[in-house]
């Protein structure tokens, strides 16, 4: 019996993938979330390096069964190296048989401002706890200027929520770091400092964000499959499968 082809695009969603197991795990309980907030769609999961299966093997497989339209959606917060260059280039070799649109990335969205709050809540803080606490919105990193500028406008936007102030870290390839940011709003008079680590899934930067929050009151657990994160990903996933507008004139 011949398959059945799906009739909305397959999403494939692109991890990075790490050594670490707690990763690949995170990513797996995102995914099965998104499949239950929309049960009729096929998401298929491929990793750049480290984990299986890989993004290429993935695309192999859904070409081999029929499958024609894919959505692959980079699973990043920002634009950054691996969604102006890696990804690209990987589906540069995908099947040519398949029709590949790359989503946008995850961020920024205010789900998952909503999301950062979700942990922040459920480490401890409380809504009457934001005039009078300091956030360190932690990131991973880059070297690229684009996400760097994201990450600033976030804790910009983030502040006029309530927070008492809202500070960026980063893990890597920018300063300052998290344990920087948490001694400046003590600095500041804040009576509580709380990190919020803006990243996806454990590995070796966010154990690094989370040994910078030594001096910190409260420490929030990574985004991971919170229900505002799966939303974001459907959010991208029908932005990308929307036709395109014709063009002026056509």
């Amino acid at each position: 019996m011949r398959p059945v082809k799906p009739v909305h695009p397959v999403l494939v969603v692109i991890a990075h993938g790490s050594r670490d197991a707690r990763h690949a795990a995170t990513v797996h309980a995102l995914v099965r979330r998104v499949r239950s907030l929309r049960p009729g769609l096929r998401v298929e999961i491929g990793f750049l390096d480290f984990n299986i299966p890989s993004v290429h093997g993935v695309l192999e497989s859904l070409a081999a069964e029929g499958v024609r339209d894919v959505v692959a959606l980079p699973l990043l917060l920002t634009r950054a190296f691996h969604a102006k260059s890696d990804i690209p280039a990987v589906l540069r070799d995908a099947p040519p048989q398949l029709r590949i649109r790359q989503a946008d990335v995850l961020g920024p969205s205010p789900l998952l401002l909503s999301a950062l709050e979700r942990r922040l809540y459920e480490a401890g803080l409380g809504p009457a706890d934001k005039s009078s606490t300091g956030v360190v919105l932690a990131s991973a990193g880059s070297s690229d200027p684009e996400a760097i500028a994201v990450i600033a406008e976030i804790a910009r936007e983030w502040r006029h929520t309530g927070w008492c102030a809202v500070r960026p870290a980063f893990a890597s390839a920018s300063l300052p770091r998290t344990e920087d940011a948490v001694r400046e709003l003590r600095a500041l008079g804040c009576a509580r400092v709380a990190v919020a680590p803006y990243v996806l899934a454990p590995g070796f930067l966010p154990d690094r964000i989370a040994r910078g929050a030594g001096e910190a009151d409260v420490l929030a657990g990574v985004l991971g499959p919170a229900p505002e994160v799966a939303r974001v990903l459907l959010e991208r996933y029908d932005e990308a499968r929307m036709p395109l507008p014709a063009a002026l004139g056509a």
